[in-house]
């Protein structure tokens, strides 16, 4: 059975907003040796391989867009920024006005879209859903995830659930068994880049890079 924390994320994430996004503008930025390895992977070209074009990532909990649609940005990425967090929507709105960017209000788990993406990242919110859940989003990494796209997500260590903490609030996380990860890949077309357990030159996250066959 769930820990009854998880249907209590999106009402701390909502009351602590501001709080959330003060902590994050104030973290150093460790995710870019990860991204530069997610943007390698991205497929430049159109179809013909004639032509340049900008890729399209889809980023999962995007929260106002810093730092990691940011940097995409800064990259020639276009971005389709998802978040359940109202205030972090409005944030990346605002933060970004002008640049080729869609911010849309929604659970990642009830994302529907017309098109696949040039790359997929969930960081620092893949592993926020219940296992069941985090099984579930493989179907949909599957289905927007073109061929030859990235999969960039962070997990924890181990089979298990883990409360964390924010302002006095649990914080909940989840996970599986690496080996449970490893065959998700495979079944949902995926090949295995590079996995990290807790690289702690990214602040000890469980990395794992894919790319869709």
């Amino acid at each position: 059975m769930t820990h009854p924390s998880a249907d209590y994320l999106p009402i701390i994430y909502k009351r602590y907003a501001k709080a959330w996004r003060k902590l994050r503008s104030e973290s150093p930025f460790i995710e870019k040796t990860w991204l530069d390895r997610f943007l390698d992977l991205i497929p430049q070209k159109t179809e013909d391989q004639s032509l340049p074009n900008k890729a399209e990532v889809l980023d999962l909990g995007c929260g106002d867009g810093y730092p990691i649609a940011h940097y995409l940005l800064e990259n020639g990425c276009q971005i389709r920024g998802v978040d359940f967090t109202k205030a972090f929507i409005k944030a990346a709105k605002k933060n970004f006005k002008g640049a080729p960017a869609e911010w849309i209000i929604a659970d990642m788990r009830d994302i529907a879209f017309d098109q696949q993406f040039s790359g997929i990242i969930a960081w620092d919110s893949y592993f926020h859903l219940p296992a069941e859940d985090q099984i579930a989003l493989f179907q949909k990494f599957e289905r927007y995830c073109r061929p030859g796209a990235p999969l960039l997500i962070t997990t924890g260590a181990n089979d298990g659930e883990a409360i964390g903490e924010f302002n006095g609030h649990p914080l909940y996380h989840a996970s599986l068994a690496p080996d449970h990860y490893r065959q998700l890949f495979i079944e949902h077309g995926f090949g295995l880049i590079q996995y990290k357990i807790e690289d702690q030159s990214c602040g000890g996250r469980t990395i794992w890079l894919a790319k869709k066959r």
